[in-house]
Parts: C-alpha cells; structure tokens; sequence
C-alpha cells in the first residue's frame, strides 16, 4: 500500500504508550522467578482487565485514573489465580508496571525523528506520572518531547475525547498529526476521528473488520521511511 502521507504534511508524532512505546511481555519475563508458569497468565489476565475496566468507567461514564484501575485489573487478575492473599507481592508488580522495556525498535525510530526535528508525542490511558516513570526508566525522556494523559479528558481511549485533547495539546489539526498504536482498535478511532492513523502490527495479526483507514507497517523501524525520513 502506498504511504498515504509524507514528513511535509506532518506537525507531530503521536505514539500510544503501552504496548506501542512499551512492550508490556517484557515484564512477565521479570515475574517468572516470583511466579513461575503463572507469570504469562497473568501478564494477559491483568491487561485484559485493566482494558475492560477503563472502557467500561468510558461507557458508563464513571471516571477513576489509570493507576487505580490498573490496580483494580491486578486485583481481579490475582484473585482469579488465587494470589489475592499475597500484598507484599501485589505491591512489587505495580512498581514493575512503571518499570517496563521499550520495544527494540522504539529508541532508534524516535532518534530518527528527533534528527529529521520532527515533534514528537506520547498519548497514554496512563496518568503522567505513570507516563513519566515508564519514559524515564526506559531511556526516552530526551526522544518524546510531550507527554499527554487521558487524565486530561476525564476518559479513555479509544473515545473521540482524548483524541481531541492530543490536538488541542499540540495546537494542531488532526490531519497534520500522525498517530500510532499497536492496539487496532486505538488507531481505527484514530483514524476516524480524523488523525493520520498508522497501526503498528509488529505480531502480525489480521486486519480488525473495523471501518478504519488506518495505514498498516509491522515495526517502527517502517516509520523513518513512512514519512520519507
């Protein structure tokens, strides 16, 4: 498929953070000498959950910040594998969360823009001192020149709202912000609501039946050459 953009038509960058930015496996890999074959279970149960609990607080319109429902995924994460006793444990996984690696394509892409002076962006579910904490601790605080939480919009993606809160942010139309994400169903909104939508599909996984006009590329070292770098 041809690039449907080019670097000239672009203001900003605009990443998701988990999973995007931060490859969220790398921490089940840290928790196995804790938890053993358990580790991967509930590396998929937690993320599950903390997905469904922030859509649902969108739908129903009951708003609590990403740390507390990432707590609260880990809770029902731990109860359904009978580890809800163990506090000292719960503790030592929710520092981890902050903890994580970035994919091995990030560093070298965002250097790439940040060479070609291209602004870049950051736009998580995660409040910023989550935001802060995972940026620092993997080395790209001098690479993402703003960090945006959907804090700010009382809400969480994939709602119009937090996209919203990117442009007005970055003082830019959604047509000159180029947004990217892992997740299909965060760059299918993307793209509706009006951004350059890019899906980062580094597992290969087929299309969503999603109405979206999302571009597709399998990493981010695609990016450099996307935008013509």
């Amino acid at each position: 498929m041809p690039s449907p953009f080019s670097k000239d038509e672009i203001g900003a960058c605009v990443f998701d953070a988990y999973g995007t930015l931060f490859d969220i496996k790398s921490s089940a890999g840290r928790w196995r000498d804790i938890l053993g074959d358990k580790a991967e279970v509930l590396a998929e149960l937690w993320r599950s959950k903390q997905i469904e609990y922030a859509w649902w607080r969108s739908l129903v319109g009951v708003y609590e910040d990403f740390w507390h429902v990432t707590g609260s995924s880990l809770d029902a994460a731990m109860t359904t594998l009978g580890l809800n006793k163990d506090a000292a444990l719960r503790s030592h996984l929710m520092t981890r969360f902050l903890q994580m690696e970035p994919h091995l394509d990030v560093k070298d892409a965002l250097s790439r823009l940040k060479q070609a002076g291209v602004r870049t962006a950051t736009v998580s579910n995660g409040t910023v001192s989550m935001l802060m904490s995972s940026i620092k601790n993997a080395g790209l605080y001098s690479l993402v020149d703003e960090r945006i939480s959907a804090d700010g919009a009382k809400n969480y993606k994939p709602h119009p709202a937090v996209y919203q809160l990117v442009a007005e942010r970055l003082n830019l139309p959604a047509e000159r912000i180029c947004f990217l994400s892992s997740s299909a169903f965060d760059a299918a909104a993307a793209s509706i609501y009006g951004f350059k939508a890019v899906w980062v599909n580094r597992l290969g996984h087929r299309r969503e039946a999603l109405p979206t006009q999302a571009f597709e590329i399998s990493s981010l070292a695609r990016l450099p050459q996307l935008l013509g770098l």
